[in-house]
């Protein structure tokens, strides 16, 4: 089998995750990044949602990104899916819900008005009191055991992160739960290294370019 290649662009919190599950389990992969606002032809071909990302296996396309990180956790050890299967569904159950994160914090990045930044925070903490509530293990969600909603949960801390640091707006203010969780993964070094170089700039530069709300709140 030959190197898995992730084919995404540079801040999409969904192949950030899958970054993280390579970078965890020690394996040797490529990355390409496209302009998913302007995607190259080769591309489309590939996917056949025209979303990123993608994961090419020898001449499989594998979409969706909860459906590559099960196949790479499957694949390849140690498992950090659990192993008896009402747990393993109440985990996918979680990964599931934190992609409504991912909607909220693009929509805070675009929001052009203070109303529009209200909407989006009210949205936002009710999905972020859902997941303190069932956040009740330490330290990690399972437990002891580090597993795939962890890796589904890093990226939006990383994106909290950098709205408290750009804006002042701290998301996590009210969830001590959620904030020392995101106190690990952020000191985690797999969750490190898949922050692209730049990042925080073109988040900048996207807000500005639309001239969100925050850029010049």
């Amino acid at each position: 089998m030959s190197k898995p290649k992730l084919i995404s662009f540079k801040v999409c919190p969904f192949v950030q995750r899958s970054v993280i599950l390579l970078n965890e389990k020690g394996i040797d992969f490529d990355i390409e990044f496209i302009d998913v606002y302007n995607p190259p032809e080769w591309f489309l071909k590939l996917s056949p949602t025209g979303k990123v990302p993608i994961l090419q296996v020898d001449n499989v396309v594998l979409f969706e990104s909860a459906v590559i990180s099960e196949y790479l956790d499957e694949v390849y050890p140690e498992p950090l899916h659990p192993a008896d299967p009402l747990v393993k569904a109440q985990n996918r159950a979680w990964i599931e819900y934190t992609s409504a994160l991912y909607m909220d914090s693009f929509n805070l990045l675009m929001a052009k008005t203070k109303d529009d930044v209200n909407n989006v925070l009210e949205s936002l903490n009710k999905n972020l009191t859902g997941l303190q509530n069932a956040k009740k293990e330490t330290p990690w969600f399972n437990g002891d055991d580090f597993s795939l909603v962890d890796i589904a949960a890093a990226p939006f801390f990383v994106r909290a992160a950098f709205f408290k640091e750009n804006s002042e707006l701290d998301l996590l203010a009210n969830y001590a739960e959620l904030q020392a969780w995101s106190d690990l993964l952020l000191a985690r070094q797999t969750v490190i290294y898949s922050i692209v170089e730049g990042f925080n700039e073109m988040l900048i530069s996207r807000m500005e370019s639309n001239q969100s709300y925050l850029s010049h709140a």
